[in-house]
């Protein structure tokens, strides 16, 4: 008899916790940390497919670039007119941004009033809704007595799922929230709009943008915190949005920045992704609507179907008995009759119990204690799985945008709007935990939108102002740096009045056009050990360097060059000038290779035959004619730049001016193949040095030198001099894009107008991070890296514009590199009287060899100026020593035929 009455004791202690009949009868609803992570990778997957052109079209998230470029910077001003429609409420406002006085916080102001819309125009006609919009816009004007002759710039908040080509076009996919116009679908909304407005007469607009709410919500939020690159709605539908890198969104071109993505997310689980979790209440909902299978995780989700969730649940439970003793009521039955409202007054932390009693009452139930605490466990486990979806779904979110920037740790914030976030008193809450402890290694704030959608497409529309303004103002700064097909011939025509002087010795002339007294290039035959030195930049490195059976072995070491050394006397290489920031004293006018004898002979531990001394361009043409025959010019494009060529003795007039040494030479015969043959034969080409680096020395390159480039002109080693180089090598280009970096954020289209103490730094911006950052396949993420190295703290659009000013920059020094190229194959190809020449280019530096694009345009610049000239470009390898050791080889080769 005990037994009985404990086992009735135990039974009627289960039957007082109505909540655990609650969590048995929904367990299905409630989502354990693993499930909502599955869902959150099913979910990420979907956004992958919807990005991509391949998937998109079957995609079930459709992932809309929505045009919208930037989040607002701080400093967008401007007056405008917005329009938001997407719901039952329709709002036309005017818009302030930093204008007028009054302002208020954050210095928005915004006037706005309410219209109906009557739920005739949801069912009726494009040209009915849009006539009515166009009337209330209309009214507004004139109660605000704003003037209608003016023209206004007008933002369109449009909260339905549209395919946007541009920002000021939209085409409306499908209606949702009991919207069903008709003639819309597939048609542009923009322009049903502004006919709209132009047959109500007496207004001119604007339109800028339209945007979706959950964009403008972002834009609002991120107007005050500049961290604010999320949308998420949650209201009486759910949508998320966020800036998405442009590398990945495959429906738009270009690669460059990132773009809005409204992720129109309701449709997740569309494709049946969400089967597994959805329960037969999801599905009688789904059932009932105007959309059976479609918006499937809205459904789940949003206010418009979380009453009627916990309606049936409630009724199934009646039904079985569980709740009100078996009862249930008609308006229990009736569909709609517990809201979202509903749910969030139930949910109330110190009412909650009384208003679900109030509540349950009103639909002619008699609920007992049980009963009320039962039912108000309905809507928190409805509820909190809504905040467990969304939760899932933002985890996806940000962890694609910490993927994408390659960071250990995102801080990011999320703006926010909606009635179910703004009215439910625990929503907010269960959704910040569930986020943070899913994603510990993203630091996530959450920010209340205030006037989301309205002053959000203000702000869009501000944005795009900014930006168009700001690009305008860069683009004709940049100008400066563009060179018209007109400007590189005459650069070419220069240069070719420059080798033509430089070879006469005759009148002022820059371009020195220096005799190397190499005649010969390598044949294949060259045999032996050589040791070369090369001293040509920051390095300097001894080589040894063997020639055996047309095959070369190359043993190297590299020493660095201290700076005061550099800069310091002769003794620690006749030279006529130092370039590439050397300096050093007791040099210039004297014999190098005098001196380094000397050095040699103070050591007075090892003795050298010095064969030849040669310069790194005539070293990298002797190279590259090793494996190649057609090779007949050396270019070194790199930290200096420099070209030498095969000139025709006759032609180089200072050699005959200089007691007869020509003439001798030709007297003086030699044996060649047994043979006695005649020098001038043997010698009728000499590589000349051009040292074409002087190039504009005289003011010959004023026209297309900016003030950028006199600014590092006159800070140089070198004031005055090496104009040329200091316009296309690798040691100024860095330092000219640091400049126009300079100029541009004192005029405030640059890193908010603030100069780091870093960006003041003489040589800080490194040749280097302009073919870092110009490497396309890597986006903007090197060229943020390289930023945050120099203490800029960017936006995405600061990078943009930092590429964009590297890019000018180290164009223009390729294509001055191909006008001298052009001068150089034309005056070969009419030395030779030659209609059409072939000819191979031996190229060293840096600059050509590790930039993404200097090669390419150099080359096209070559075939636009000489199109008459078929040239090959041949990159050397180990070329600068390995041509000396060819010089050398070449030479003893010349003294075994002539013994």
């Amino acid at each position: 008899m005990l037994a009985v009455h404990l086992v009735s004791f135990y039974f009627s202690k289960l039957q007082e916790d109505p909540t655990k009949k609650v969590d048995r009868f929904l367990h299905a609803m409630r989502l354990n940390d693993d499930q909502i992570c599955e869902i959150s990778a099913r979910f990420l997957a979907e956004m992958r497919k919807g990005l991509s052109s391949e998937s998109n079209a079957a995609a079930a998230v459709k992932m809309l670039p929505t045009h919208v470029r930037s989040t607002p910077d701080g400093s967008e001003k401007g007056q405008f007119l917005a329009l938001d429609l997407g719901g039952s409420k329709f709002k036309v406002l005017q818009v302030k941004v930093r204008e007028g006085v009054g302002i208020r916080k954050g210095e928005v102001e915004m006037e706005e009033k309410i219209y109906p819309m009557p739920t005739e125009l949801r069912t009726g006609t494009g040209a009915e809704l849009f006539d009515h919009v166009s009337e209330c816009l209309k009214e507004f004007l004139h109660e605000k007595k704003i003037d209608t002759k003016k023209k206004h710039p007008l933002a369109f908040t449009f909260s339905f799922p549209c395919e946007q080509p541009s920002l000021d076009q939209g085409f409306l996919l499908s209606w949702c929230k009991n919207f069903r116009v008709r003639g819309l679908q597939g048609k542009d909304v923009v322009r049903t709009l502004r006919d709209a407005i132009s047959r109500a007469g007496e207004m001119d607009m604007e339109v800028l943008a339209m945007v979706n709410d959950t964009v403008a919500t972002m834009m609002t939020c991120g107007f005050d915190d500049p961290y604010c690159e999320v949308g998420l709605i949650i209201g009486t539908g759910t949508n998320a949005c966020y800036m998405e890198d442009m590398r990945h969104v495959d429906l738009i071109e270009g690669d460059e920045g990132r773009m809005c993505i409204n992720t129109e997310w309701a449709g997740f689980g569309d494709d049946g992704a969400l089967n597994d979790f959805t329960t037969e209440f999801d599905r009688e909902v789904d059932a009932a609507s105007s959309n059976p299978g479609k918006q499937v995780f809205e459904k789940m989700v949003s206010g418009m179907y979380l009453g009627e969730l916990v309606r049936l649940v409630v009724l199934k439970m009646a039904k079985l008995g569980k709740l009100f003793d078996g009862h249930v009521s008609d308006a229990l039955r009736t569909k709609g009759k517990i809201t979202t409202a509903d749910v969030a007054a139930m949910e109330e932390y110190r009412n909650g119990l009384k208003n679900t009693k109030d509540i349950l009452m009103h639909l002619g139930l008699s609920p007992s204690h049980d009963d009320c605490i039962a039912v108000q466990h309905v809507s928190t486990i409805v509820s909190f799985r809504s905040s467990n979806l969304v939760a899932a779904g933002l985890s996806a979110i940000l962890t694609r945008i910490r993927q994408n920037r390659n960071l250990r740790v995102l801080r990011v914030t999320v703006g926010v709007d909606g009635t179910v976030y703004k009215t439910h008193p625990q929503y907010p809450k269960r959704l910040h935990k569930v986020v943070r402890r899913l994603l510990p290694e993203c630091h996530v704030r959450f920010v209340l939108s205030d006037s989301g959608s309205s002053k959000g497409a203000a702000l869009v529309s501000a944005v795009a102002q900014r930006l168009t303004s700001q690009s305008r103002k860069v683009d004709e700064i940049l100008s400066n740096f563009k060179l018209s097909e007109e400007q590189q011939q005459l650069v070419k025509d220069r240069m070719r009045a420059g080798l033509e002087a430089g070879l006469r010795s005759q009148g002022p002339f820059t371009i020195k056009m220096l005799p190397s007294f190499i005649f010969h290039k390598p044949n294949g035959k060259e045999h032996g050990k050589f040791l070369a030195l090369d001293l040509g930049g920051t390095n300097f490195r001894a080589l040894l360097v063997r020639f055996k059976k047309q095959k070369s072995r190359i043993y190297h070491k590299i020493y660095t060059i201290p700076l005061e050394i550099m800069q310091g006397t002769g003794e620690e290489g006749k030279l006529v000038t130092w370039t590439k920031g050397f300096n050093a004293t007791d040099c210039e006018g004297h014999d190098v290779v005098g001196l380094l004898r000397e050095a040699i002979k103070r050591r007075n531990d090892f003795d050298l035959d010095i064969v030849a001394l040669i310069n790194d361009t005539v070293g990298t043409m002797m190279s590259c004619a090793y494996e190649d025959p057609r090779c007949e010019i050396g270019l070194i494009a790199g930290t200096g730049t420099n070209l030498c060529y095969m000139e025709e003795l006759k032609n180089i007039k200072k050699l005959h001016q200089k007691s007869g040494t020509a003439e001798k030479d030709q007297e003086t015969p030699e044996v060649e193949n047994g043979k006695e043959t005649d020098r001038e034969t043997r010698r009728s080409n000499m590589c000349i040095n051009t040292e074409w680096g002087g190039l504009g020395d005289d003011g010959s390159l004023d026209n297309i030198i900016t003030a950028f480039d006199t600014e590092v002109d006159q800070n140089s080693v070198n004031p005055g001099k090496q104009r040329f180089e200091k316009l296309t090598s690798g040691m100024y280009l860095g330092e000219i894009v640091r400049q126009v970096l300079l100029d541009l954020t004192r005029r405030g289209l640059l890193f908010r107008g603030h100069i780091s103490e870093c960006l003041k730094k003489p040589g800080i911006f490194e040749t280097r991070y302009l073919s870092q950052i110009e490497s396309d396949h890597l986006a903007l993420l090197q060229v943020r890296s390289v930023l945050q190295k120099l203490g800029l703290d960017s936006t995405c659009h600061d990078s943009i514009i930092v590429k964009q000013v590297c890019g000018a920059v180290s164009r223009r020094a390729a294509q001055l590199c191909g006008a001298g190229m052009a001068a150089v194959v034309d005056k070969i190809r009419q030395n030779r009287g030659l209609d059409h020449l072939n000819i191979t280019v031996g190229v060293d530096g840096a600059l050509y060899k590790l930039h993404p694009h200097f090669s390419q345009i150099l080359q096209e610049t070559v075939k636009v100026l000489a199109p008459q000239c078929d040239v090959t470009f041949f990159p050397s390898e180990e070329g600068s020593g390995k041509g000396a050791a060819l010089v050398a080889a070449v030479a003893r080769q010349n003294q075994e035929m002539l013994t």
